[in-house]
């Protein structure tokens, strides 16, 4: 039998949302939060407009986009855009994953919308992105969260679009680098790659995506939480710190706390750094490592952040497809019993397998510890299967 590995990742959270804290945080680091105080006040207007300014700042975001927080993280983010700006156009809508799937099933089935078209590929691929006409709105993930399949970058958008691009980043933002350029609308949530509490999310627009906004009125009725105009003229306090409902001003300290974390180690390079090379300690171990491969098939293609691996070991994929999601099941639930992962089995609509969130959060030397375990679980699981054999 082997032999249980001696070091152990010093932080075992490896869950993909909501993720985990940064390194050296503590419940201390909020002890300036706003509480007990009206978001409206002139303190928590403040907080608010900080929490903007350093995404702003750490994102990169050009001075004349807008930035506005939302309700109900980035679900709540991506359906204001869809239900306040489309319509307008015809619709591409991307999916290769359980996220983007909930996207077409909106703009399908919600929003009816006739002239709506879904481009999609199964777990592991990218649709094929040279059938995308930007003379259409197109909603995409950059990064598929469920699946480790992301868009290597943004050269597939037409810089002289006719449509809006509505791009759902939120296992991106603050890992990969976005083309503010190519996007008009971009929504995330802290919950994900910088740690944040759960409940916000972020909503980023464009010039273009402003003009339709004060241009285009849905045919539909729109509840008061998607509503950022007023008279046909964009609501510019939503992106000036006042929020349609009212926000957790503890999770607004912790967001501030994440951000300036991100500042002090250098900003969205360092972040993109350590995201990358988190990804490359599971790369290189996976490359020497046969039972084990990634979900996404092109190596350009994977993600940095929600990490998508599964079993290959001959002897597990001859199993029925029962057996092989219990096989994934036991490496994850031997790997949470030893408190050595959490929370790293594979999305409940994915293939069966392991997701593993390596954002900047993360520390390289608990991926590296942890891929010791990941053998190490492999181990007992197939030794298992001897047995019962």
């Amino acid at each position: 039998m082997t032999n249980a590995p001696a070091a152990r990742p010093n932080n075992a959270r490896f869950s993909s949302g909501p993720c985990a804290k940064r390194p050296g945080w503590t419940p201390q680091v909020l002890n300036d939060a706003a509480l007990g105080r009206s978001h409206r006040a002139k303190l928590g207007k403040a907080k608010l407009n900080l929490a903007i300014d350093l995404t702003r700042e750490v994102l990169r975001v050009p001075a004349d986009y807008r930035i506005g927080i939302t309700a109900g993280s980035d679900t709540g983010a991506v359906e204001m855009a869809l239900w306040s700006m489309l319509g307008a156009r015809p619709v591409d809508v991307l999916a290769w994953e359980s996220f983007g799937e909930g996207w077409v099933s909106d703009i399908i089935k919600e929003l009816r919308l006739g002239d709506a078209r879904a481009l999609k590929a199964p777990y592991g691929e990218l649709p094929d992105l040279g059938k995308v006409d930007f003379n259409h709105d197109v909603v995409f993930t950059w990064n598929g969260t469920t699946s480790g399949v992301r868009v290597a970058n943004a050269q597939w958008i037409a810089a002289d679009r006719a449509g809006l691009t509505i791009c759902d980043a939120t296992s991106a933002a603050f890992a990969q680098d976005l083309d503010w350029a190519k996007l008009d609308v971009v929504t995330f949530s802290w919950q994900k790659a910088l740690g944040g509490e759960a409940g916000h999310g972020m909503i980023v627009l464009s010039p273009r995506a402003v003009e339709r906004l004060e241009t285009y009125k849905p045919a539909w009725p729109l509840p008061k939480l998607f509503r950022m105009t007023k008279g046909g003229k964009l609501i510019e306090g939503i992106f000036e710190g006042e929020t349609i409902n009212t926000p957790s001003m503890l999770c607004v300290e912790d967001y501030i706390d994440a951000l300036q974390w991100a500042k002090t180690i250098g900003g969205l390079d360092a972040l993109i750094g350590r995201a990358d090379a988190n990804f490359k300690a599971i790369a290189d171990w996976a490359a020497k490592t046969p039972w084990v491969d990634f979900l996404a098939k092109v190596p350009a293609t994977r993600s940095n952040t929600s990490v998508c691996l599964k079993v290959v070991d001959p002897e597990v994929t001859s199993l029925s497809a029962d057996a092989q999601a219990a096989f994934a099941k036991g490496l994850a639930g031997l790997l949470e019993k030893e408190k050595v992962a959490l929370d790293i089995g594979a999305y409940r609509d994915a293939p069966p397998g392991l997701r593993i969130w390596c954002g900047a959060t993360v520390e390289t030397s608990d991926v590296e510890a942890l891929t010791h375990w990941l053998d190490f679980a492999f181990a007992q699981e197939k030794a298992k299967l001897a047995k019962a054999a």
